[in-house]
C-alpha cells in the first residue's frame, strides 16, 4: 500500500486532484516508446525506465515499509517456539538477519532471476511446518524458558537451547531449498503447473494463516484494549482514509515551493498504527496505568519490559553464514519445509504474472519463470545459511503496491534491496522493532492473517463456484486442513510406527494444515471429472500461452550485461530450461568471450580484440 511521494525537476501540470506526477526526460528519465501498462491507469515509469535517483530511493523506502509487517512478523511468531520469548535482544538479531538476507535475495531476483521488480522476504508458508517441527517432543522448549525470572539470556545453557533449534531449522531449509532450485532450473515447475490449479492453491494459501489464529489471539489477549485499538487504526487508515490526501510542502519544478497532496494513510497504514499504539503504551507505562507486576493482566503491554534492548543492541552488526553454528538436519524437518516450498513456488508463479501485468511487461516466458523459481530456491539456501529461521519468497503485498504507485521500474526494487541490506547491518533498527509491545503485535497479526486467508480464497475467482464439484473440493480440503492437524496434535501417540524418523515425518506433515489441505485439493481436483473451464485451468492456460518470445519479452526478461544475446551465447545453452531463447542464423550461436566481458554500449567488442568462440 503505497503512493508516489516526491516532486520532480520537470513535473507535468498537476492533475485534477493536484497530486504531483513525475515524468522526466534525459538522464534518469522516462524514454519514449516504452510499452504501456495493461492495467487500467497509465504507468509513470515502466519496467525498463530509469527514474531519477531520489525517486528510486523514496520509492524503495515505500516498498520496504510495505513489506515491513511481514518481515518483522516471521521472527516474532517463531520466537516462542525457539524459546526466545523472553530474549528480545536475540529477536532483534533475527530481525536484522532477515532484513539483510531479504535485500540480498531481492537483488539476485531482479538481476538474475525473473527480472521483474518483485521484493523477496520471509515467507509464512514456512512458518506452519517450522512450528510443527518445533512442536515435536524432542524440540519442545523446557518449562523454565517460559518463566522470565528463570531465564538468563547470557548463560551458555540458554544460548544452546535456542541455537540448537534454529540450527535444525537451518538444515531443513537448506536441504528443501535444493529441491526448489532443482524444480526451477530443470523447468519442472512448468510441468507441475499443468496439474496445480486454483482449487489446489486456494486451500493451500488460506491454510497458511488460518492455523495461526491461536498465536495471534494469545498475543492480542495480553491486553485486548491495546490490540483492538491497533486493529481499529490499521482498518481506519487502510480502508476508510486511504483516499484522503494530506497537503505537504514540496520544493521543485516551476512552482519551486508549493503544496502538493500526499496519500499518507494509503502509504503507511501499518506503520502509523504501530507508532500510535506504541506511543499510547508508552504513556500508559509512564503513568503506571498498566500493571507493574509480571503476572498481572496487561503487564506485557508496558514498553519498559523490553526497554533495555535498544541500549544493549550494537549500532552495527554484520550477519554472516553460520552465525548460530553448524546446521543440523532431520528427515521430519526437511519433509515439512518441502511442503512449504511447494506452496511458496505456486504463489510466486502467480505473483510473476500479476507483477508483469502491473508494470507494463509481457507475461513472463517459461525460461524467466524457471529462473525466478530457481533463484528463489537459492535465496532460501542463503536464508538457511545465514540463519533467519525462515526462507524467502516473492511478496504479494509489494506486487499490489506497484499498481498503486504506478512506478514499475526495476531500478526502484534495486534501491529497495540495497535499503534492506543497510537495515540488516544497522543493529538498532532490528532492536527497535523487537521492543514493540506484545498486544500491538497481536493486533497486527490478526489483520495480516485475515488478509492472507482472503488472498488464498480469491484464487477461486477463476473457477466455477456454482459447480457442486468445486464447492465440495474446496470445502472438504479446508475443513480437513483444520481438523486433521488438530487431532494429530492431541493424539500423536496413536500414530507410532516404531520407527522414530518415520513417526516424526508423519507428525510434521499431518500437523501442517496447508500440506493436508493442499494435498487433498490437488488429489481431488485431478481425479474428480471436470472440464478445464470448470476447474479454472482454461484461464491459466491462456495466460501462459501469451508468454511468447516476442521482441518485448526478450528485452525485459533477458539476462544483464548481454548474457544470452547472439554475441554472448553458446550452442549448449539452448538446452538449458532457464536460458533466454533467441532465434539466430547459422554461425551466430557462439560465445564471444571478449564481447561478454568487455562489451561496450554499442554491443561491439573492443577494436583489435581477438575473438574466442566457445
Amino acid at each position: 500500500m503505497s503512493s508516489v511521494i516526491t516532486s520532480c525537476e520537470h513535473p507535468e501540470p498537476l492533475r485534477d486532484d493536484d497530486v504531483l506526477n513525475c515524468h522526466n526526460d534525459g538522464q534518469g528519465r522516462r524514454k519514449p516508446g516504452r510499452a504501456g501498462s495493461s492495467s487500467s491507469s497509465p504507468l509513470i515509469y515502466s519496467i525498463l525506465d530509469v527514474p531519477p535517483w531520489y525517486l528510486c530511493i523514496l520509492m524503495g523506502i515505500q516498498h520496504f515499509l510495505t513489506a515491513l509487517g511481514g518481515l518483522v512478523a516471521v521472527p516474532l511468531i517463531l520466537a516462542k517456539d525457539l524459546c526466545l520469548q523472553h530474549d528480545p535482544l536475540t529477536q532483534s538479531y533475527l530481525i536484522s538477519t532477515i532484513f539483510f538476507v531479504s535485500g540480498l535475495c531481492t537483488l539476485l531476483q531482479v538481476f538474475l532471476g525473473v527480472r521483474l521488480p518483485i521484493l523477496q522476504g520471509g515467507t509464512f508458508a514456512f512458518v506452519a511446518p517450522s512450528l510443527a517441527m518445533l512442536s515435536l517432543p524432542a524440540w519442545k522448549c523446557p518449562e523454565w524458558t517460559f518463566n522470565a525470572s528463570l531465564v538468563n539470556t547470557s548463560s551458555p545453557e540458554f544460548t544452546e537451547e535456542w541455537q540448537k533449534r534454529i540450527r535444525e531449522l537451518q538444515g531443513a531449509i537448506m536441504v528443501a531449498s535444493c529441491v526448489q532450485m532443482l524444480v526451477g532450473f530443470s523447468g519442472l515447475i512448468g510441468f507441475l503447473m499443468r496439474f496445480i490449479g486454483p482449487l489446489t492453491i486456494a486451500p493451500t494459501i488460506s491454510l497458511v494463516a488460518l492455523p495461526l489464529f491461536d498465536s495471534a489471539g494469545n498475543n492480542a489477549g495480553i491486553h485486548w484494549g491495546i490490540a483492538a485499538m491497533t486493529i481499529f487504526l490499521i482498518v481506519l487508515f487502510s480502508q476508510y482514509l486511504k483516499n484522503v490526501a494530506v497537503p505537504v510542502p514540496v520544493y521543485g519544478g516551476k512552482k519551486k515551493c508549493h503544496m502538493s497532496k500526499f496519500y499518507l494513510f494509503q502509504v503507511f497504514p501499518v506503520l502509523l498504527a504501530l507508532c500510535i499504539s506504541w506511543l499510547l503504551c508508552f504513556v500508559l507505562t509512564v503513568t503506571n496505568a498498566l500493571p507493574t507486576a509480571p503476572t498481572a493482566y496487561g503487564h506485557l503491554a508496558r514498553t519498559d519490559t523490553k526497554g533495555n534492548v535498544l541500549s544493549q543492541a550494537p549500532w552495527f552488526r554484520f550477519p554472516y553464514p553460520g552465525q548460530w553454528g553448524l546446521p543440523t538436519i532431520s528427515l521430519a524437518g526437511v519433509f515439512g519445509i518441502i511442503a512449504g516450498v511447494i506452496s511458496s513456488m505456486v504463489e510466486s508463479v502467480g505473483d510473476y504474472y500479476a507483477c508483469a501485468r502491473l508494470v507494463g511487461a509481457p507475461p513472463p516466458p517459461r525460461h524467466a519463470v524457471n529462473r525466478g523459481i530457481g533463484i528463489e530456491g537459492l535465496g532460501c539456501l542463503l536464508a538457511g545459511a545465514w540463519g533467519t529461521g525462515n526462507g524467502t519468497t516473492s511478496y504479494s503485498e509489494n506486487v499490489g503496491a506497484l499498481g498503486i504507485t504506478r512506478v514499475g521500474s526495476r531500478m526502484v526494487m534495486v534501491a529497495a534491496g540495497c535499503l534492506l541490506l543497510l537495515m540488516g547491518v544497522f543493529g538498532k533498527i532490528g532492536a527497535a522493532f523487537a521492543t514493540i509491545p506484545t498486544p500491538v503485535i497481536g493486533g497486527m497479526f490478526l489483520v495480516m492473517f485475515g488478509v492472507i486467508t482472503a488472498v488464498g480464497i480469491s484464487n477461486l475467482q477463476y473457477v466455477d463456484m456454482n459447480s457442486s464439484r468445486n464447492l465440495f473440493i474446496f470445502g472438504f480440503s479446508i475443513y480437513c486442513g483444520l481438523a486433521i492437524p488438530s487431532w494429530v496434535n492431541n493424539n500423536s501417540e496413536k500414530l507410532q510406527t516404531g520407527i522414530l524418523q518415520l513417526d516424526q515425518v508423519i507428525q510434521v506433515l499431518l500437523t501442517t494444515g496447508m500440506f493436508v489441505g493442499g494435498f487433498l485439493g490437488f488429489l481431488l481436483d485431478n481425479t474428480i471429472p471436470g472440464s478445464l473451464e470448470e476447474r479454472g485451468l482454461l484461464v491459466w492456460n491462456q495466460i501462459q500461452e501469451e508468454s511468447e518470445e516476442t521482441t518485448k519479452a526478450l528485452e525485459v526478461y533477458r539476462l544483464p550485461c548481454g548474457i544470452g544475446t547472439k554475441s554472448c551465447t553458446s550452442t549448449c545453452t539452448q538446452y538449458l530450461p532457464f536460458w533466454p531463447r533467441l532465434e539466430a542464423g547459422k554461425g551466430e550461436r557462439g560465445m564471444n568471450l571478449l564481447a561478454c566481458l568487455f562489451q561496450d554500449p554499442s554491443g561491439e567488442p573492443p577494436k583489435g580484440a581477438t575473438e574466442t568462440k566457445l
